[in-house]
């Protein structure tokens, strides 16, 4: 029976992780905050290009048990970015060729390394993959942290 009552769904957050190629840095981060900020935002990432998904990538996030073999590479304008809430940039050359923010978005730059562009032995690229995955977590609890908090703050 309806009573006529409607249930109010809140709105997601959307969140957009953006780096040069979509191939890594924002590939982990949608990964780690698909994980953690899960049920209360929808996340994408995207590229100023599409470099394709980094193996490397997927196999330093399955070592902490996230699997993000089926996300892929793709571009700023194929997803959504007019309608998010935040744009997190990864990298310097995102954070200059975006798409100008739309007004009601909130901009944040983490300047992350690109591990694709790290040299040395296997086990040398392996760690600098493993470090740039430890710091997206590190900032994506971060990012939680502050939500949680803006969001405490907003319903007092």
């Amino acid at each position: 029976m309806n009573t006529g009552n409607k249930v109010k769904k809140s709105k997601k957050l959307k969140i957009l992780f953006a780096c040069t190629g979509n191939s890594c840095r924002s590939q982990m981060a949608e990964g780690f905050a698909k994980n953690i900020l899960g049920e209360h935002c929808e996340v994408y990432s995207a590229g100023v290009e599409a470099h394709g998904l980094n193996p490397k990538a997927v196999e330093t996030m399955k070592e902490v048990g996230i699997d993000i073999s089926d996300q892929y590479s793709k571009t700023i304008d194929k997803v959504p970015w007019q309608d998010m809430d935040i744009i997190i940039t990864l990298c310097g050359h995102a954070a200059e060729t975006c798409p100008a923010v739309p007004s009601q978005a909130n901009r944040i730059h983490w300047g992350i390394t690109d591990p694709v562009k790290s040299t040395g032995s296997e086990s040398e690229i392996n760690k600098v993959f493993q470090q740039v995955r430890d710091d997206i977590k590190a900032r994506i609890l971060d990012l939680k942290k502050t939500l949680t908090s803006s969001k405490k703050n907003h319903s007092n």
